[in-house]
């Protein structure tokens, strides 16, 4: 083997720019967030819940829960429209499975339908803010 496959030279900054983009890009986005289960008990819980975003599919957003939360005992995982998340911290949006509205200046509510009951989930807008903003960087770049 060459020393220069060994050792390659120093990539200029574009480039070096450029490949964390396609790392990035390939990757997807994660963030991990704490939330609050929203139930009848005048004490909240707080649950660590994962903000997950491929490029892949670029329309799509994905919230797991904890399988802890699950009867299964496995991760709960939620795939709904981005663009429903980004209008949610807005203005009350959704009539499916999943619904989102703001509350107030700094929480906002996702509630989650199924068969088996619903689930209102609250969240700091600032999270889910910056986590949308980190999902838009890589669908910029794919088009």
């Amino acid at each position: 083997m060459s020393a220069t496959a060994e050792n390659p030279p120093t990539a200029p900054a574009a480039t070096a720019t450029a490949v964390a983009t396609a790392a990035v890009a390939t990757a997807g986005v994660e963030e991990r967030v704490t939330a609050r289960v929203i139930s009848d008990d005048p004490l909240f819980r707080k649950i660590p819940v994962a903000l997950r975003f491929a490029p892949a599919e670029p329309l799509a957003v994905r919230i797991v829960f904890p399988s802890g939360l699950s009867p299964e005992g496995t991760d709960n995982e939620w795939v709904f429209p981005r663009a429903l998340l980004e209008a949610g911290l807005q203005a009350p949006t959704g009539t499916g499975d999943v619904r989102v509205w703001p509350c107030g200046r700094v929480q906002a509510v996702v509630e989650f339908h199924s068969p088996e009951g619903v689930a209102v989930i609250q969240f700091d807008i600032a999270a889910l803010r910056r986590f949308l903003r980190r999902t838009n960087a890589p669908v910029t770049r794919q088009a």
